[in-house]
């Protein structure tokens, strides 16, 4: 058996059994990749797909725990790679960070600005979607560190470090009757249409919470994933927008005016995911620390030692 057949097995699951796809995606050919399998299967003595004709359709059941072993042993190969490279060379290298767009925008530039002086020869690419997405490209190796308030605490075979915590504001313009309220309840709010956060972003669970606990139905007439798009929208008189505090720019926000409302929606914390049992190089320490001093790397790799998928400081 070699790696080669390992990969077309675990290729063929990720690609929903369609050979065809799992030999594009490997660059090579359908055939070639099903006759490794074939392969495989006669020399572990059992069959890892079930079949219909000549078409692979799902695992049997030797084939699950079959499974779990080639990931566990390519993960293994990937972590000898990365050693290597690592100790070849310390200060250099690709680091992909899976980023929501409100994280990208707001809370890496800084980081970003010290990391690269620190390591001029490591070439950064952010690459942006919603947290499953963001989840998806860490699992499969695509991406080294994953940052999102949703979703990734919630996947497994990632770790969820806490980054930092924060909470929502209210934007509306300038002349808007929020304003004149000396406390803002839920209740008033819902008086209004209101942009906020797609699904999927930014604590927009949190925001849902709140309103079906005292029975209201906001009027939501337009989700987006991005916090500027909002603003956008609310500094046309369309209605009001709920944010993370953290997309708040005084300079660029001269035509709003914010409202902080975290004691209606709570606390949201921003996690930091690396992938279970992944090898990190030294510069991903120092990156995770410049983005939440708290995590150093003693921290990181006690939290990596243990069992549980979500760590807390």
């Amino acid at each position: 058996m070699n790696l080669h057949q390992f990969r077309f097995v675990r290729e063929a699951v990720r690609q929903n059994f369609n050979l065809t796809t799992a030999a594009k995606a490997l660059f090579t050919s359908q055939p070639g990749v099903s006759k490794a399998i074939i392969e495989l299967e006669d020399e572990l003595g059992v069959e890892i797909f079930r079949r219909h004709g000549k078409r692979i359709r799902s695992l049997t059941e030797p084939g699950k725990r079959i499974l779990v072993s080639i990931e566990r042993i390519l993960d293994e190969v990937e972590t000898l790679k990365r050693v290597g490279k690592d100790f070849a060379s310390q200060d250099q290298g690709s680091f992909v960070i899976a980023t929501t767009h409100t994280q990208a925008r707001y809370a890496l530039p800084k980081v970003l600005t010290e990391f690269t002086k620190r390591f001029p020869k490591v070439r950064v690419s952010i690459q942006q979607g919603n947290p499953g997405q963001i989840a998806e490209l860490l699992i499969h190796d695509r991406a080294d560190i994953a940052i999102a308030t949703e979703g990734i605490a919630n996947t497994p075979g990632v770790l969820a470090l806490p980054g930092y915590q924060w909470q929502h504001v209210i934007m509306v313009p300038l002349s808007h009757p929020l304003l004149n309220q000396a406390s803002i309840t839920l209740e008033e709010i819902a008086k209004y249409p209101i942009i906020t956060y797609d699904k999927a972003f930014a604590g927009r669970s949190k925001i849902d919470a709140a309103f079906a606990q005292r029975n209201l139905s906001p009027d939501i007439v337009l989700e987006a994933i991005d916090a500027d798009v909002i603003k956008t929208y609310v500094e046309t008189g369309m209605s009001v927008g709920i944010v993370s505090g953290l997309a708040h720019d005084a300079e660029r926000d001269r035509n709003l005016k914010v409202i902080p409302v975290g004691h209606l929606f709570g606390n949201n914390v921003t996690h930091l995911g690396v992938k279970q049992g992944a090898y990190l190089r030294s510069f991903v320490f120092t990156f995770i620390e410049l983005f939440s001093p708290t995590l150093t790397k003693k921290i990181v790799e006690q939290a990596m030692s243990s069992e549980s998928e979500t760590y807390e400081i």
